[in-house]
């Protein structure tokens, strides 16, 4: 093959690969703009607000994360008012979202950007990178819908649009799937235009090609779809193994006079930092728990045992089969110990951060009471 042959075949093979993204931005962009839901954080390029959106919309659905997004604006309103919050007001906010690490990390780097950076987001990939809570994904986010720059972004909608359409049979969450993913990610990549492309394609994912029942026939990238043309719309994308769920036994003890009852801070585990009823995490009997107290608690004279109420709380990888004990105390008898204290009991999951499965207590004995 001569040099100008050699050359020829170049340009033949760049032409196509450009005109393969152009073709493919254009039917996204063009989809993105008739169908894009109307989110506050899209017509924005401050990194500030682009950041918490995408860490409140981890692990939850828009639905469910745009109330608490609204709520966090309106009370944080700059990074440096998140960044002096007490940690309590901002697990508060935070409460029903779960995964609370994310609330915690998100304070964390606030204090970080505002004392560290003088309230400066940083404005490269490897920086942003490098801030706690913020990986690969909200790394790219960022970097592309507050600073333009060419990074693509991959969640669980672009795993499933790119699985489908270049028919990537290997895991997703292994990691030849997504080096399979970033590779085929690239040949349609519109470098020229991240912000939108990124976009365009989460939203594409979760609202055209979704995990269930997508809409096939009226897709506008159906006749590029390798999925669609072999029939495994519905086998891809592929995950190879499930995690492990743990049964685990939660025995809470609440103790109750009057109005008041008592409660700790929890300094472990996934619900590090809030509050809860005083915890004996194995199942027990009510004598068993009545004897736990009175021994714990050196609480003298006669308590009475007035019910229990079971509750299951089911997490990623664990299942929780709660029992909260309810025991009334005698009246003017105050429980001195270092790791609990007295408060009223409306104030748990207002005043106090409490875990999901605490409130579906506390929701669940209000309609008792009723």
């Amino acid at each position: 093959m001569d040099k100008n042959s050699f050359f020829s075949n170049i340009f033949s093979l760049l032409k196509t690969f450009f005109e393969q993204i152009l073709e493919t931005s254009t039917i996204l962009f063009s989809w993105y703009l008739e169908n894009k839901r109307d989110l506050p954080w899209r017509t924005t390029t401050d990194p500030y607000f682009i950041w918490l959106s995408e860490i409140l919309l981890q692990q939850t659905r828009v639905a469910q994360g745009l109330p608490y997004y609204l709520k966090f604006v309106e009370y944080f309103p700059t990074v440096n008012d998140l960044a002096t919050a007490r940690e309590e007001d901002v697990l508060n906010l935070w409460q029903g979202l779960g995964y609370y690490s994310r609330a915690r990390n998100l304070h964390y780097t606030a204090q970080v950007v505002a004392f560290q950076h003088n309230g400066k987001f940083p404005e490269n990939y490897t920086d942003i990178r490098a801030l706690k809570g913020i990986g690969d994904y909200t790394a790219a986010a960022i970097a592309s819908f507050a600073f333009g720059l060419p990074h693509a972004v991959i969640d669980g909608n672009v795993n499933r649009v790119i699985s489908r359409l270049f028919g990537i049979e290997k895991p997703i969450n292994k990691p030849a799937g997504q080096g399979e993913i970033k590779i085929a990610l690239e040949q349609i990549f519109d470098r020229s235009r991240p912000a939108l492309w990124n976009q365009a394609i989460m939203e594409f994912g979760a609202l055209q090609c979704t995990p269930k029942n997508p809409n096939c026939v009226d897709c506008p990238l159906n006749t590029k779809c390798f999925a669609w043309s072999s029939k495994k719309v519905h086998e891809l994308p592929r995950k190879e193994g499930k995690t492990k769920v743990t049964t685990i036994f939660h025995s809470y003890i609440v103790m109750i006079s009057g109005t008041k009852t008592y409660i700790q801070k929890r300094d472990t585990g996934i619900w590090k930092n809030l509050y809860q009823f005083p915890l004996i995490e194995k199942e027990m009997t009510v004598e068993e728990v009545v004897t736990h107290a009175i021994e714990t608690f050196d609480i003298p004279g006669i308590v009475n045992f007035h019910s229990v109420r079971e509750i299951d709380h089911v997490l990623s990888h664990r299942k929780i089969f709660a029992k909260f004990y309810t025991i009334s105390l005698n009246t003017g008898y105050e429980i001195l110990k270092n790791d609990i204290f007295e408060t009223e009991l409306d104030d748990l999951g207002k005043v106090f951060p409490t875990s999901v499965l605490t409130l579906k207590y506390l929701n669940q004995q209000k309609q008792h009471d009723k």
